[in-house]
């Protein structure tokens, strides 16, 4: 019998760092915004009537982009508290065919083939399986079908590497892991889907705002202060760190499809 005690364990840190925070999420401007968002619409009105899961959906802002274009949208999330906030949202702007589905990543309560696209947005860092997860997306996900995958990406550079990746634990201690493209490359190939298109673009990140979002402690917030000031001028540099802390990075948006059979 697997032993669950650990993805419970996760699951109850990624909740005490989002529930709370659930409202910021839905006003982060790093979250309502993106150049990715008119090309996820691009490709869902090329689909007639299609039925998306915004997997790992935070406070629903793939979920509202496509409600429009969809036939139904599962929203779907760890948290309860997050779940609450896109109903209500998708309430309040009118989207009935969005649907809240709480659960975890890893384990999908849908059928087998059930949905046209499957999207997910800052999510995958968090997940404690990401190659179950993406096995999952795969399996629920309808022979042709289209996904995306959009998430901080983590350098081929094990420097670069190393310091994305404590920055992110101390500022957030249910992050698990940013992948590389490389990484990314394999994991989805690995659970049966090709990549058919991925590209990059870089994200700012405001200091005071990002630390704001998941309430770190200040002496996590002090930790990686420190730590900006201390790097060499190549991570500095790779990251664009400025006096105040804030910083920019990669994200990766990343194309792949279930083949027909």
């Amino acid at each position: 019998m697997p032993d669950t005690t650990g993805g419970a364990e996760h699951s109850a840190v990624v909740e005490r760092q989002f529930g709370a925070q659930a409202g910021a999420y839905l006003t982060s401007q790093v979250h309502a915004q993106g150049a990715e968002f008119a090309q996820l619409r691009e490709r869902v009105a090329q689909i007639d009537a299609a039925r998306v899961l915004d997997l790992g959906c935070g406070a629903g802002h793939v979920s509202f982009q496509l409600a429009d274009l969809a036939a139904e949208v599962v929203a779907y999330d760890l948290s309860p508290r997050m779940l609450d906030v896109v109903s209500e949202a998708a309430g309040d702007r009118g989207f009935d065919n969005i649907r809240a589905v709480q659960g975890v990543a890893e384990s999908l309560p849908f059928a087998d083939e059930s949905f046209d696209v499957v999207c997910s947005r800052f999510s995958a860092h968090h997940w404690r399986d990401v190659g179950l997860a993406l096995r999952e997306a795969r399996r629920v996900l309808k022979p042709g079908g289209l996904a995306a995958f959009i998430d901080v990406a983590a350098s081929e550079q094990p420097l670069l590497d190393s310091f994305l990746q404590t920055v992110e634990m101390l500022r957030d201690t249910s992050h698990v892991r940013d992948y590389s493209v490389s990484e990314w490359t394999r994991y989805v190939g690995e659970a049966g889907l090709s990549v058919t298109a991925s590209s990059r673009q870089r994200l700012r990140l405001d200091f005071e705002t990002w630390i704001a979002r998941m309430r770190t402690p200040n002496v996590m917030r002090d930790a990686i202060r420190h730590l900006q000031t201390q790097v060499g001028q190549e991570v500095r540099d790779a990251f664009e760190i400025d006096d105040d802390g804030s910083f920019t990075t990669d994200m990766l948006v990343l194309w792949a499809s279930r083949e027909h059979v």
